[in-house]
């Protein structure tokens, strides 16, 4: 699945490169010749490498102690139905889509050579390409054997917790207190509470607005599709023969579409803002479709708590390089730029508030 996210030097640091490759011969029967980190990425919970076997075969294999199941079984369900923009990760000999050990989940998908969206731009034929996906995967139907182990968003208000509880600890100056040790104390972490600091109103009528939302939502009718939950360029897979992948299902889960659609029709990337055109051309592969701009609204300041958070943690982690950490402190920067998803999502909220 072409470089498919890293982060936890941790669990690459516990499992050496021999041990990993007698799990993956054991559980997968994949004899491995070399593996190589796979490193970038915001899943600080989990580490990949990848694999290349001795007949010169490539896998991405990924250890994760956040819980791959879903996704997993979410990737092999739609490979299975002839989505063919789906790869679909190996067996073990369990039969399950993993393996699990000492409280991880182990995990072997084929390496798929191409590159992603967002590093070279998707052309006319890739975003129509890209939108037939889309919609390809929200048409598939979910049975209920799988649709029971797959979240389901109920829009609660557990989206804003994370947002609320870490600026209550940075204004309060208890930033110790959000990470597993104390934060290192050094200018990278005093930029972080600077910039959080001065944006940390927004976040709080983010936070209230998307909570006014999800309460209106909670009692919308909606018909509920199999979510993707991070469909933007950056997970976005060109092959060398044009065929368009969607990679990375760990944020899968049963919702409305405007939940994927939020990511072309509002963008999330600051360094790849998505224009009309390209909107246009991906419709154009996924169809007529009517959205609901108070989901796109909501699902716009979720994203954004999501970032906010998870990247001004990075800064304050301990565990993580000097180089991790600085490369975190400028996505938390780019969050808060103009083409950023904080400002994005002001104003899908401000537009929803003009039309009602």
């Amino acid at each position: 699945m072409g470089g498919d996210r890293t982060g936890d030097a941790g669990a690459a640091a516990v499992h050496t490169d021999a041990a990993l490759m007698n799990r993956v011969s054991q559980d997968f029967g994949v004899d491995v010749h070399s593996l190589l980190p796979v490193s970038g990425g915001a899943d600080a919970t989990a580490a990949v490498w990848r694999a290349v076997t001795v007949a010169g075969d490539q896998y991405a294999v990924k250890l994760s102690h956040g819980g791959m199941d879903a996704g997993l079984l979410a990737s092999t369900h739609l490979a299975t139905r002839g989505v063919r923009g789906v790869v679909a990760p190996l067996r073990a000999r369990t039969g399950q889509p993993w393996a699990s050990h000492d409280g991880a989940q182990l995990s072997v998908t084929p390496w798929l050579v191409g590159h992603r969206g967002i590093e070279h731009g998707l052309g006319d034929n890739a975003w129509r390409s890209f939108g037939a996906l889309m919609a390809e995967v929200h048409a598939v139907d979910v049975p209920g054997q799988l649709r029971s182990r797959l979240p389901v968003d109920r829009f609660g208000q557990d989206v804003t917790r994370p947002v609320r509880s870490l600026d209550a600890r940075v204004r309060g100056g208890a930033v110790g207190e959000v990470a597993p040790a104390e934060p290192p104390v050094d200018d990278m972490a005093r930029d972080l509470v600077g910039e959080w600091i001065t944006a940390a109103d927004t976040f709080m009528i983010l936070a209230e607005q998307a909570e006014t939302l999800g309460h209106v939502l909670r009692d919308r009718p909606a018909s509920d599709v199999l979510s993707h939950g991070d469909s933007h360029v950056g997970n976005v897979l060109i092959d060398d023969d044009g065929q368009v992948w969607l990679v990375d299902w760990d944020a899968v889960a049963i919702a409305p579409r405007e939940r994927d659609l939020m990511f072309v029709t509002g963008g999330v990337l600051a360094d790849a803002p998505v224009t009309k055109q390209q909107r246009s051309w991906f419709l154009d592969g996924y169809g007529h479709v009517d959205l609901d701009t108070t989901r796109l609204a909501y699902y716009m300041c979720a994203r954004a708590f999501e970032d906010i958070t998870g990247w001004a943690l990075s800064v304050l982690d301990p565990q993580l390089t000097q180089t991790e950490r600085a490369e975190a402190l400028a996505i938390f920067r780019g969050l808060l730029a103009p083409t950023g998803i904080v400002d994005l999502a002001l104003a899908a909220v401000e537009a929803e508030g003009t039309e009602e």
